[in-house]
């Protein structure tokens, strides 16, 4: 079994817009992508607003941080998954039951996570 990380990208003010019966079938989406994937999912959370995000990067001799995402961006990564599947076809059948695969303002990045030794 491979793991594989599931970035869940998409724009923040159409997350913030969504009515509480639209919140309650993402949430049914997801709990359909959890049933489906059982044990395959090793972890998984929805993340707070870019706005609360901090940045650090290297200075010449100390941290650089800053408040917020780095990139000026429309959209944000919102949540993520990590699961284990037998190759990427198993994960593309899992990912097609999140509603951001199905959203014309958000998206899964599904990125392999190397194994060393």
């Amino acid at each position: 079994m491979a793991k594989f990380m599931l970035l869940i990208h998409g724009d923040e003010a159409r997350w913030d817009a969504m009515t509480p019966a639209e919140w309650a079938a993402h949430g049914a989406a997801h709990q359909a992508f959890n049933d489906a994937a059982g044990a395959r999912v090793l972890g998984g959370e929805q993340l707070e607003a870019s706005s609360t995000a901090t940045t650090v990067r290297s200075g010449s001799d100390t941290q650089l941080i800053t408040d917020g995402p780095f990139l000026e961006t429309k959209e944000v990564l919102g949540g993520f998954y990590l699961i284990e599947a037998a190759d990427l076809d198993e994960v593309l059948k899992l990912v097609d039951l999140l509603p951001e695969v199905h959203a014309s303002h958000s998206g899964v990045e599904i990125r392999p996570v190397v194994t060393r030794g």
